[in-house]
């Protein structure tokens, strides 16, 4: 080719229209959110546990899960704050430690693990209000949950059997919209439903499922935990705090499947504007899902111990509740293995209430 045609065709190519190819747009990750300390527990008043909101007033409930020994020593309380975290009255529980904690009608119901009974008492309480027995849990038989079976990547299979002594331990409970109550329980692997649970007293205990899933061989001991609906109330969300799993039963009685994995130590569960908040106590964050699993959003984290004794942002989260465009969380803080110096709860003398903005995730 002459030397004027390479002349030709680079001034055809640089006159060719460019077709620019844009990078890959990024996609949004996790969003991640700070949190802070909104409100302080009584002194000698340790470890919450349980968390609900009167979504009118704003004021909110927690119970706390004392559980140390000797018995004698331990000071359970249910707490009521006003909207502004300042606190307003409480009401002595003695040694039975508590854990879940909801608000219906103008009442508040206590799981009293320490006595396995569902109680309730006015939203409006004092230190001398009545608490009211509604339900009581027993032994279940067999106590243990049937077995699992874990198929392996080699072609074996694992063969888990659980064993449980009987003790019910009644953790996480949530309303539908009719005004049954379901309520899981983390030792014998089931989950209970109460029928009009705000209007009976005795009320019937119906066991609607004892799925293998909802087990646990986990260093933490406690199988399934939080609870919550979907929006629709067709699915019931339950965290299985020692697997760390987030799992889903379609109802009215199954099949129980895995959501999502690797949330260690899920414990408190809601579900707010189409998430699922895991307070993942191991962790020590709050973790948005979405209906598929994925992480949408990550609050808190811990920070250190503050000159008051008090944890820095989230240690042991365990429950959390919607106050309006904010979500309370409570800071169990509780220490888990007998060792001593090798777990951050073990210089807490303080225990708090933290807080976070919603974020808005459209």
């Amino acid at each position: 080719m002459k030397r004027s045609s390479w002349w030709r065709v680079a001034i055809v190519l640089m006159m060719w229209p460019l077709q620019i190819v844009a990078a890959p747009a990024t996609t949004r990750g996790p969003v991640l959110i700070e949190v802070e300390r909104f409100a302080e527990l009584p002194p000698n008043v340790r470890h919450p546990e349980g968390l609900a909101v009167d979504p009118d007033s704003g004021e909110f409930f927690v119970g706390t899960f004392d559980a140390r020994a000797p018995e004698s020593a331990r000071n359970n309380q249910l707490l009521r704050y006003s909207a502004q975290g300042k606190l307003l009255a409480q009401r002595s529980f003695g040694a039975t430690p508590l854990t879940g904690v909801a608000f219906r009608d103008g009442r508040v119901y206590v799981l009293n693990f320490g006595a396995s009974k569902l109680q309730r008492i006015a939203a409006r309480f004092d230190a001398k209000t009545p608490v009211e027995d509604v339900a009581t849990f027993a032994a279940l038989t067999p106590a243990a949950p049937t077995e699992r079976r874990i198929d392996n990547p080699d072609g074996s299979q694992d063969r888990i059997v659980y064993g449980a002594s009987g003790l019910p331990a009644i953790n996480g409970m949530v309303f539908d919209r009719a005004g049954d109550l379901y309520v899981s329980d983390s030792f014998q692997g089931a989950i209970y439903r109460i029928a009009r649970a705000t209007q009976c007293a005795p009320c019937e205990v119906e066991v609607i499922s004892r799925d293998a899933l909802l087990g646990t061989t986990g260093a933490l001991p406690f199988g399934a935990n939080g609870l919550a609906f979907s929006a629709d109330e067709r699915v019931l969300y339950i965290n299985n705090a020692g697997d760390g799993r987030v799992l889903r039963m379609t109802m009215p009685t199954g099949p129980v499947t895995v959501l999502a994995e690797g949330v260690y130590g899920a414990d408190g569960l809601l579900f707010d504007r189409g998430l699922l908040w895991v307070a993942a106590n191991q962790i020590d964050s709050i973790v948005a899902l979405d209906e598929k699993g994925r992480v949408r959003a990550r609050a808190g984290g811990f920070q250190g111990i503050d000159a008051d004794g008090a944890p820095r942002g989230l240690l042991f989260p365990a429950a959390s509740a919607v106050q309006g465009d904010w979500m309370l969380v409570i800071n169990l803080a509780l220490p888990l293995t007998a060792a001593e110096g090798d777990e951050w709860e073990e210089d807490v003398t303080r225990w708090t209430i933290s807080r976070f903005r919603i974020p808005d995730m459209k």
